[in-house]
């Protein structure tokens, strides 16, 4: 399948879960969700495009590695679109485009700088204390875990957690393997030529479950401690790279601690405890230790932020 088909298709079906959502303007790296999916499906479906679409079966194994950059990128657009439906974009220009500057400072410092559609950060008006990562780059961050952070150091540290998460791709593992088996598996054997209706609609449900997978794990149930300690120490080398102190991370957590209210439908609920990871930082980092910023940055901290 060549780039244009697989974009098709993928735009198609696996934004099927997000279908009919109205998106903020201003949110261009969500746009252009509308496509008509009888129309995708008519042009994949192309007896021109057969051959390729098989030679691309022969060479797909059965894992979520084998998602490509482009693909991936689709179905983090997908998610963010779920997302955006739980928490309302912030209207503040100038506080996103310091989380934008800073977010694409730490990405490029990441082990994984670039992705086929680029990093995208935005502040979301919620007061609940989050931050997620969609698949491919999307980072989105509340007001209330913003309002958590003393320095520009911590707030780093939040988003080059998240960028870890990326990275590790940690969000398309949360796909059920099972339904990329059904899915390229209908793909090989059925052939587009001989798609009915059933069998087109039966791949589109694969890939709307695979969008839920991701979106449930990220809003609902959250990563493992393993995933979660695997962004932390992600983070703690991509803060070291800027230039940022990465026991901001920790203290970040710690402030956390505090304000977290156990059986909360925010972080408390999705990530594991603060004390277990700041545990298991300690382990890599050794004992806390204050962290000093410098004076031009916690003023430019405090002029960009403080109104959120």
């Amino acid at each position: 399948m060549n780039g244009a088909s697989r974009r098709e298709f993928l735009s198609a079906a696996g934004r099927l879960a997000a279908a009919g959502i109205l998106l903020p303007s201003g949110l261009a790296f969500l746009s252009g969700c509308a496509e008509s999916l009888g129309q995708v499906a008519t042009n994949l479906l192309d007896p021109t495009r057969i051959d390729s679409l098989k030679k691309t079966y022969a060479t797909v194994t059965k894992t979520f590695e084998d998602i490509t950059p482009e693909q991936e990128y689709y179905i983090g657009r997908t998610i963010g679109a779920v997302i955006l439906q739980k928490y309302k974009p912030y209207a503040n220009e100038g506080a996103n485009r310091y989380i934008n500057l800073l977010g694409q400072s730490l990405a490029q410092a990441s082990d994984l700088p670039e992705t086929y559609g680029g990093y995208h950060f935005l502040i979301q008006d919620s007061e609940e204390i989050n931050a997620l990562a969609a698949p491919g780059g999307l980072v989105f961050i509340t007001r209330g875990i913003l309002r958590c952070c003393q320095s520009e150091d911590a707030v780093a540290a939040v988003l080059a957690h998240e960028v870890g998460h990326v990275q590790s791709k940690h969000g398309l593992q949360a796909i059920q393997k099972s339904r990329i088996t059904s899915a390229i598996t209908a793909l090989g054997i059925e052939g587009a030529k001989t798609f009915g209706s059933s069998a087109l609609a039966d791949l589109t449900s694969t890939f709307e479950d695979s969008i839920s997978d991701i979106s449930k794990t990220l809003i609902n149930s959250g990563y493992s401690r393993s995933f979660e300690r695997q962004a932390d120490q992600a983070a703690v080398k991509i803060m070291k790279r800027v230039g940022y102190d990465p026991q901001a991370l920790v203290e970040m957590l710690m402030k956390m601690a505090k304000q977290l209210k156990p059986g909360g439908l925010d972080f408390a609920k999705t990530h594991p405890s603060p004390q277990s990871r700041i545990e298991d930082l300690q382990k890599e980092m050794g004992p806390y230790k204050q962290v000093s910023v410098p004076p031009v940055r916690q003023k430019r901290f405090q002029r960009q932020l403080a109104s959120v």
